[in-house]
């Protein structure tokens, strides 16, 4: 049975949400709002999300996409009142796998939730780049060169997924700082810096000559070549 974690600030349906699953067997944990929603989904370990598009703090769309930094692989489902067919798209372009229309049944829910855990347990994708001597294994946060374990934080290994993610693209501090760190740009602030140092000095430790180049005046940019 899945772990799944449940972003929906509609107290009834919640509650029919979490009868039906918990009787299934699943283990699902509830919360309110989107900023919550999204701070459970990086630290925690699901093996899937009900996420609802209209939260307070910060919407589902925005939750969705900054999950996908950090958990590419896990499967999200969206639900929601808002079914236009343009917020249906935004929703799948921002990282949803799934979405289904409120009102619904659980009967259907029950079933896209098992497509969706069939589907992610065949699918657990890696990234890789330099001939694929460097693989980035999200779904366990692991990296390696060679075979050769690199030892990252977590916070390590998100700023290199991000980057091999975006392998040859010029990406700035702004984008950066907002996508890995979920914060706005402040000037004054040298941690990318510092962790582009750290990253540096472990691909160099295990031998790896791909490199992270700095852009001067705008950012960095992960060299897919060596």
């Amino acid at each position: 049975m899945a772990h799944i974690l449940l972003v929906e600030d509609e107290k009834n349906v919640a509650s029919f949400i979490r009868q039906g699953l918990e009787e299934e067997g699943h283990m699902l944990e509830w919360v309110e709002n989107g900023l919550k929603g999204l701070e459970m989904a990086v630290e925690g370990s699901f093996d899937l999300i009900l996420l609802d598009v209209r939260l307070p703090f910060m919407d589902g769309f925005e939750v969705a996409r900054r999950i996908r930094l950090h958990h590419p692989d896990v499967p999200i489902l969206m639900l929601t009142a808002l079914t236009a067919v343009e917020n249906r798209v935004k929703g799948l372009r921002s990282g949803a796998d799934d979405y289904l229309a409120k009102p619904f049944a659980f009967e259907e829910l029950s079933a896209r939730i098992e497509a969706l855990l069939r589907r992610s347990s065949r699918n657990h994708a890696q990234l890789e780049v330099g001939g694929g001597d460097l693989k980035i294994r999200p779904v366990q946060k692991r990296a390696a060169w060679q075979n050769q374990e690199i030892d990252l934080t977590v916070k390590e290994f998100d700023l290199l997924a991000y980057l091999v993610a975006r392998s040859d693209q010029t990406l700035s501090r702004e984008d950066i700082l907002r996508d890995v760190w979920g914060e706005r740009f402040d000037r004054g602030s040298n941690v990318i810096d510092v962790y582009v140092s750290y990253l540096r000095q472990k691909l160099v430790g295990v031998g790896c000559p791909l490199q992270i180049e700095s852009i001067r005046g705008v950012g960095y940019r992960f060299s897919s070549n060596h």
